[in-house]
Parts: structure tokens; sequence; C-alpha cells
């Protein structure tokens, strides 16, 4: 049975199944046609990390069911409780659908979404050298680690590491010369460590299978904490549609995770849809529709996303029985709930008028200003742009910097 500790929460529930009580059956299928605040927004990405907050006790996600215009169609409404303090949508897994699903949300005008956190709440894949099977990240980044130039790994010179290099460069260790703005996205740290702070309250679900798997990456120190239980993390997501595994690939996306973020990056999850998720959300904050500084991004670890010493990468991926599927999904809600709790029971004091962010939060090109210039990115010294050189592919496929960016 799952035990939940905050009175808090507990009490927004019963205000919202009294006020539900009250609203026919039929009413509360359809929707409202009020204006919903919600004060939490879940951002899961497909089915079984939606259901998990469906059915618990805390509070009644299917109070209020809205269909929302470019919502999946698989995944056609928004969900709030009675009261709309908090909501959740599934968006479709993969960039694309994860891009269209929430800039469909910021721009419904059944929402009002001006003070709202968001939660992207998804399992990931995981590296053992900083996490393990079940645990619960915090990013401070979202890197899109395919966003690269690539060649297969048959026909790449010998002195490559892997096929991938950054786009308009010519070494792996070359900072990307083609700059798209969606190649990372910086969250508030304040508001990441708190969210960790609350997620540390949750004892977090395990299974025997994952106990089993995760100590044959004991063999190597590196992976220490692979092979440790389950813990609240603080470290960064990588964003490919490419379900990728392996050390060749897992390597070669975390050197470009540090390389982007010039070295304060640590690549710990991997996942599909979060520099899409950002995009739609920065684009909306342009607007003032949302937020940016109100974006928690938590990632559970659901498999590794390399083999340990010894095992084919192949049978990491297709044929071992890792064990970490179901902590993930439970996880998602166990931590989840906690950082709700939080938000809700520290609105008044604390998380209505924002949290500070004392770090740059946005995209690559500053495209939302602000007095904390970025601390990653080609920008970071002196607002210098980086000129194309060398290679006309440089010139041909991208429109130099300084012209897609309002600088000076």
């Amino acid at each position: 049975m799952r035990a939940f500790t905050s009175s808090i929460l507990a009490t927004s529930v019963l205000l919202s199944t009294a006020s539900a009580s009250m609203i026919p059956a039929k009413l509360r299928e359809r929707t409202l046609e009020y204006v919903i605040k919600p004060k939490v927004f879940i951002i899961d990405m497909f089915g079984p990390e939606g259901d998990v907050w469906y059915g618990i006790p805390e509070f009644d996600l299917l109070a209020i069911n809205i269909t929302v215009p470019g919502f999946s169609p698989l995944y056609p409404d928004a969900h709030c409780t009675a009261n709309g303090d908090i909501c959740q949508l599934i968006t479709g897994e993969s960039e694309i659908n994860a891009a269209t699903t929430v800039a469909s949300l910021v721009r419904y005008p059944r929402f009002d979404l001006t003070t709202t956190y968001f939660m992207i709440a998804g399992i990931a894949g995981v590296n053992p050298e900083h996490a393990t099977l079940g645990s619960v990240a915090f990013a401070r980044y979202a890197v899109q680690v395919a966003l690269q130039y690539e060649f297969s790994q048959f026909e790449i010179p010998t002195n490559y590491t892997s096929g991938y290099i950054p786009q308009g460069s010519l070494s792996p260790q070359e900072y990307p010369q083609s700059i798209y703005g969606t190649e990372v996205f910086e969250f508030n740290q304040n508001l990441q460590k708190m969210a960790v702070a609350f997620a540390s309250k949750a004892a977090l679900n395990d299974s025997s299978d994952a106990v089993i798997y995760r100590a044959n990456y004991a063999a190597s120190s590196a992976y220490a904490a692979g092979a440790a239980a389950p813990s609240v993390v603080e470290c960064d997501v990588a964003t490919s549609d490419v379900y990728f595994s392996g050390n060749i690939l897992s390597t070669a996306f975390g050197n470009y995770t540090t390389l982007v973020t010039n070295g304060s990056g640590v690549y710990c999850m991997t996942a599909q849809e979060d520099n899409a998720t950002g995009e739609a959300l920065l684009r909306a904050a342009i607007q003032k529709l949302v937020d940016f500084s109100r974006i928690i991004l938590m990632r559970t670890a659901s498999d590794f996303d390399r083999p340990y010493p010894g095992e084919a990468a192949t049978t990491n991926l297709f044929f071992a029985n890792q064990g970490g599927f179901e902590p993930a999904i439970q996880n998602i809600y166990l931590a989840g709930r906690e950082v709700i709790a939080g938000i809700l029971g520290g609105w008044n004091s604390t998380f209505a008028a924002g949290v500070n962010a004392t770090n740059y939060v946005g995209d690559i090109f500053d495209t939302l200003g602000g007095a904390i210039a970025p601390d990653f990115g080609p920008y970071t010294f002196n607002n210098n742009p980086v000129v194309p050189t060398k290679r006309d592919v440089r010139r041909r496929r991208s429109v130099p910097v300084k012209m897609r960016r309002d600088v000076a």
C-alpha cells in the first residue's frame, strides 16, 4: 500500500474531493467552462508514466478531463483535480510528439499557466557512472546529444572514438560551429535543489531483479554508483530519439554533454523528449505564457545505457532482465508526490511568487535575456559569435550565428 507522509497534500485532496462530489459525474467527464490555473502541471511521456498517477489516495487527476486540440491522438486529454491545483498530460514519446503536445497546451485558452510549475516526470536510461536502476535524477541541463553529424561506425577514421561529430565541426572535441538553438537548456538550480530535498523524503521502490542485475556493475570501480542502491541525485539528461545502448555511444554522448555545457554538465540519464519540451516552453515564455524558471526535470532510471563488463551491448538492450522498469515507474509517483506536496505546502510562503534563479536559465541563444549571462555555449565570453571558417558546409547549411541571435 502506498503510504503518504504529507498532510498538506492530503488536505488539498479532501478539498478537491469535496468539490468534485458536488459536480455531476457527466459534467466532470466533460470539460468545465472556466479557465484553470494549475499550481503544478505534470508532463508524462507515455501510458505507464501517466497511469501511475491515477487512482492514488492523494489526489484525483481524473476529476476534470479536457480535450486539447493538437494533443496526441493516443492521449488527447489534459487531466486536472477538481480545484485545478494539479494537472497532467501525456505527450506521446519522442521529440516531435513532445514538442507538438506542449506547444498545443501553452496556447490553449482554457489554461492560465503563467504561475504554473511544470514537472517533467518520466523514466530514462541511466549511466552507471552516476546512478543506478530506480534512481531519481533532477537535472540542471537537458542536452540534445544526437543533434550532430553522424558517420557509420564502419566508415570513421581510426582516430575517431565514435561516428558523432558536433555540427559544423571537424572533431568530437570542437564546440559545435552550427548552432540551432535547441542544443542545451539550463533550468533553475535553486528550484532543482528544492525538488531534490522534497524527493529525498521518499522511500524509493526497488525490485529483486534490479538488485541482482545491478550487482554485475560492481566488477568495475567506475560503476560503483551503478552497483549501489537507488537514490535521489542531481545530474543531467541527454535527449535523443535514437534509443541507444553500449559504451561507445554512451561515452560519446557523455563527452558531448560535457563539451556543450562548457564542462559543467554531467550526463546521467537518457530520454527522448526533454529538449523538445524545453523548446516549446521557451517559446511560450517569450510570449509570457509560462515562466521558464518554474520547470523541474525529473527522470527515473529504468535501464542501463551500457552493459556491465563482459556483457554485450545487444544483450543489455534486448535480452537482459534488468528489473528496473517497474521501480522507475513507481518512483515517478513516490518522488513526484513529495515534490508536489512541497510546492503546494509552500505555495503562499515561497512558490506563488516564484523561486529566484541565481544561475542562468534558458537556451543557448540567451533568448529570454535577463541579468545573468549564459554559462555555456560559444557566447559565454564577450558575446563573441562563432564565425564559420574553413569548410563550405558551415556556410551552406547554417545561418551565421550573429544573424540568428538578437545581439548588438
